[in-house]
C-alpha cells in the first residue's frame, strides 16, 4: 500500500457526502495502491450511515467506528494505528481542506521531507477562529522551535515510520510535527487551499486555545524532560532548600551576634517553609521518575476504543 488517507469525522454527514467522491477522484489519479480510512468519532447524526451507504454501493473505504466521541487526537491516533500505507495523509472531514492538495504534499515528501504540513495561508474562517489560531501558532513556534506557520492544519503527510510510538491525547494532534521533529525527522510545509464551512457546525471554540496552551506546556516537558523529571523537580528542590538554609544560616549568625531579635520575626518560618518546599520538590522528582519508568515499561494503553472495523 503506497498511501493511506485518514479522515476523522464527528457529525459531518453533509460534508462526507461531498468529500468522499472528491477524495476518491484525487487518489485514483495518482495510479498507485491506496486506502481511505474514515474514523467515526462517536457521531450522533447520520455520518456513520452515510459512510456505510458508500460501502453498500461497492465503494472502497475502511470505517473505524469508535464507541464514543474521544476527540480528534484520539480519532487520528486510531487512524494512524490502522493505516498500512508507506505515506499517511491526514485531513479534516468538514470539506474545508481540499483533497486536490494531496498530490502537492506527496510531492514535497518525495523531495526528502519526512513530514509535510499544510499552511492555510488564506484561511476562510471568522476572526473568532483565526485570532486564537494565530496566537497558538506563535506560541508553538517560540516554544518548540519548529518554524511552520499553521500547526493546527489537519492536512498533513507523513512517512509511516515517523508515526511509530507516537502518543496522542488531549489536543496534541496540532503538535505532531514538533513531536516528530524532536526525534530528528525533517519537517516541511506547503501552502494549501482552505474553504469556508458549508455543512455542519465548527467544533472549535476559544476554550481550545487554553487547552492547546496546556498541551503545549505538557509537550515542552515531554520533549525536554520526559526521561529526566528529577532534573526539573530536583532543581527546584535544591533551589528552595538552599534558599531556606542560607536564610536560616544568616539569621543564626545575626542572632548570635546580637544584631537582630527573632522573637517577633517571621523570617525563621519563611526559612523553614522554603526548606520543606524544597524537600517536597525532591520527593516529587523521585516519584515522577518512578512513574516515567512505569510508563515506558507499559505502552499498551490506548486513548480510544473501536466498536467496529468495517473493511
Amino acid at each position: 500500500m503506497d498511501y493511506s488517507v485518514i479522515v476523522p469525522v464527528y457529525n459531518e454527514e453533509g460534508s462526507v457526502k461531498e468529500l468522499y467522491p472528491k477524495l476518491r477522484q484525487v487518489m485514483d489519479s495518482l495510479k498507485r495502491p491506496y486506502e481511505l480510512i474514515f474514523i467515526n468519532d462517536g457521531s450522533s447524526d447520520k455520518t456513520l450511515e452515510v459512510l456505510k451507504d458508500f460501502r453498500k454501493k461497492g465503494e472502497y473505504l475502511t470505517i473505524l467506528d469508535l464507541r464514543k466521541n474521544f476527540g480528534q487526537s484520539a480519532a487520528m491516533k486510531a487512524g494512524f494505528d490502522n493505516a498500512s500505507g508507506k505515506i499517511i495523509i491526514s485531513m479534516d472531514g468538514d470539506m474545508q481542506n481540499d483533497p486536490s492538495d494531496i498530490p502537492k504534499l506527496i510531492g514535497k515528501i518525495k523531495e526528502g521531507y519526512d513530514v509535510v504540513s499544510g499552511w492555510r495561508h488564506e484561511r476562510k474562517d471568522p476572526l473568532s477562529k483565526k485570532i486564537p489560531s494565530k496566537i497558538s501558532n506563535f506560541l508553538h513556534r517560540k516554544a518548540t522551535g519548529v518554524e511552520i506557520h499553521d500547526s493546527g492544519c489537519s492536512l498533513k503527510a507523513y512517512k509511516k515510520e515517523c508515526l511509530e510510538g507516537l502518543e496522542l491525547y488531549g489536543e496534541m494532534h496540532r503538535y505532531i510535527p514538533a513531536m516528530i521533529a524532536e526525534k530528528g525527522y525533517k519537517i516541511g510545509e506547503v501552502k494549501v487551499k482552505h474553504h469556508p464551512r458549508v455543512h455542519g457546525k465548527s467544533k472549535y471554540g476559544v476554550s481550545r486555545l487554553f487547552k492547546g496552551f496546556l498541551d503545549l506546556v505538557d509537550l515542552e516537558f515531554w520533549m525536554h524532560y520526559a526521561a529526566r523529571p528529577l532534573h526539573v523537580f530536583g532543581g527546584f528542590g535544591i533551589l528552595f532548600s538552599a534558599a531556606g538554609l542560607i536564610i536560616a544560616l544568616v539569621l543564626a549568625i545575626l542572632r548570635m551576634a546580637h544584631m537582630i531579635s527573632l522573637s517577633n520575626s517571621s523570617l525563621p518560618l519563611i526559612a523553614a517553609l522554603l526548606f520543606l518546599v524544597g524537600i517536597q520538590f525532591l520527593v516529587f522528582g523521585i516519584l515522577a521518575d518512578i512513574v516515567i519508568k512505569l510508563y515506558y515499561s507499559n505502552k499498551e494503553k490506548k486513548t480510544y476504543s473501536v466498536k467496529e472495523i468495517i473493511k
